[in-house]
């Protein structure tokens, strides 16, 4: 099991990424980078972490 530093400063609550502190809801990178998948970004719903890495292959995920 591979021990990772939270950054207090990046919450996070997605389990399925490699970077997320399993034993709290925290990232463990310095900084992560935020961007969209939209033109026009309205809504939270339009924005990404473009730092997310699959914790496992993931056959069924969208995208």
């Amino acid at each position: 099991m591979e021990n990772k530093t939270a950054n207090y400063c990046i919450a996070c609550t997605v389990t399925q990424c490699r970077n997320h502190v399993k034993t709290a809801n925290y990232c463990a990178l310095d900084k992560i980078q935020v961007g969209t998948h939209e033109s026009n970004p309205t809504v939270s719903q339009c924005t990404d972490c473009e730092s997310f890495v699959a914790e496992k292959s993931c056959g069924n995920c969208n995208g």
